[in-house]
């Protein structure tokens, strides 16, 4: 079954959206772009041009597009102010909706969302995108296997001196609310974990070229007792880790390293001897799935499977809402300075 869709928010973000669907053919045969809308009619129109769209209507006006064109989907591409009414009209309209992350702008929106598309009978479904990576399906097939025994921490640090103009720059609480929630939404999802609580410092360090925001160091209280460290910046320069964090990833029996790309290390102990025990290097297999680890594609791939089946897709709103709680909950305690309690709904 071919699905029709429409695209709000022609930016930067919408060729990459674009690109996974032409490069799957999973996908391409399975959704058909009929309608670009954006504010900015010069911008939809660029992008119809570079995606080689052909003669694709374009519209500033989503409720019309909805209207005349009646897709079955909604490609929410917009920056996260707008995401509430962008998804409300899409489901109002019949559309399932997939959107960029964050789910929404506030705790009480994300909610709402999950109401509405409850009572529309749709899937909304986010696209965290880097959690659809081998690293990370390595980590967590990994973790479940018991190879380092009972998970005892995860540890992540993020630091990249990223220019990327435009609106970010301007954002309030940038890294926490634009980069951080796909290290806290991969921290949940590899560990298993429920979030509960969160103590965040937040900084804006010298030299920065973001309004503010641009550095967080957050400690997770997760289920089971299980902490979760964040260290990050986006206006550190020079000695890049990866776009996906460099992670330790400790356990009772041993630990695995991972620098966010193709780098493994993990060892366990193997005496019960010693003032430092003896340790034994263990491998970390590949993912088993090949078809879930190519980020965008398998995100949209899944929507589509879920929508076709009937069933409930990883990323839906009604999970997605947890990490949204995690970013949420260490905006408030950078706010105010105190521990906060995570709420989720």
């Amino acid at each position: 079954m071919q699905n029709t869709a429409v695209i709000c928010g022609c930016g930067a973000m919408a060729k990459g959206w674009l690109k996974a669907i032409a490069s799957n053919e999973n996908i391409s045969e399975r959704v058909k772009i009929v309608g670009l809308v954006d504010l900015d009619l010069e911008t939809a129109r660029k992008l119809a041009e570079e995606c080689e769209l052909g003669d694709v209507p374009l519209f500033t006006d989503l409720d019309v597009a909805l209207t005349q064109l009646k897709p079955d989907l909604l490609f929410d591409i917009v920056i996260p102010i707008a995401r509430r009414a962008v998804v409300e009209a899409g489901l109002k309209h019949g559309c399932h909706v997939l959107s960029e992350k964050p789910m929404a702008n506030s705790i009480e929106d994300a909610r709402h969302l999950i109401a509405k598309a409850s009572e529309a009978g749709r899937i909304h479904a986010v696209v965290q995108n880097r959690r659809y990576i081998p690293g990370v399906r390595r980590l967590r097939a990994f973790i479940e296997s018991g190879a380092i025994g009972e998970l005892t921490g995860l540890h992540a640090d993020f630091f990249i001196g990223a220019h990327f103009g435009g609106f970010r720059e301007d954002m309030d609480n940038v890294l926490l609310l634009d980069m951080a929630i796909h290290t806290f939404d991969a921290a949940r999802f590899m560990s298993g974990k429920v979030p509960e609580a969160v103590y965040c410092n937040e900084t804006n360090p010298a030299g920065s070229w973001y309004r503010t925001g641009a550095s967080a160091f957050a400690i997770f209280e997760m289920s089971d007792g299980v902490p979760f460290t964040y260290r990050g910046s986006w206006c550190a320069e020079g000695g890049n880790t990866s776009w996906e964090s460099q992670w330790r990833i400790t356990g009772t029996k041993g630990t695995v390293l991972w620098d966010g790309k193709d780098a493994f290390e993990a060892h366990r102990v193997a005496s019960d001897e010693g003032f430092l025990r003896e340790q034994e290097e263990i491998s970390v297999p590949e993912a088993a799935n090949a078809s879930e680890t190519e980020g965008h594609a398998s995100v949209i791939a899944a929507f589509l499977d879920a929508i076709d089946n009937g069933t409930a897709p990883e990323t839906r709103a009604e999970d997605n809402i947890r990490s949204l709680g995690m970013v949420m909950g260490a905006i408030e305690s950078a706010r105010t300075g105190q521990r906060v309690t995570i709420r989720e709904s």
